[in-house]
């Protein structure tokens, strides 16, 4: 069975939080948050979060204990963009695209619920 979370329009762009991702595809779920606390970016703060609240709803949900979750991929979809002007030379302006993303946690169970099954 397969968990996810959602966070929308996070206000940091794909590139700086796909950095992080790529490191916590396959890791046991407690094992990403631990990493994850330790890493120093804001990026690593956001995706915590993510997988937080996924960890969160199997086992509030579903019942499902933290030992059978891995992470099986994190995925970093580009939001919208606010677009602003900084005043340039003679009188024009520079635009700039201050970018947002949507991030995706998605869990899988490691083992079976009722047996030790692969």
């Amino acid at each position: 069975m397969k968990y996810e979370a959602i966070a929308r329009s996070v206000h940091m762009s794909p590139l700086k939080l796909r950095q992080v991702a790529r490191s916590l595809k396959g890791m046991a779920a407690a094992d990403g948050c631990a990493f994850l606390q330790l890493v120093p970016r804001k990026s690593a703060r956001l995706i915590r979060k993510t997988v937080g609240s996924a960890i969160a709803a199997a086992e509030n949900n579903f019942s499902v204990p933290v030992e059978h979750l891995a992470i099986e991929n994190v995925i970093i979809e580009e939001g919208g963009s606010l677009r602003r002007h900084v005043p340039a030379a003679r009188g024009s302006a520079h635009p700039i695209r201050k970018r947002m993303s949507h991030i995706r946690v998605i869990l899988i169970e490691k083992q079976g619920r009722y047996g030790s099954e692969s």
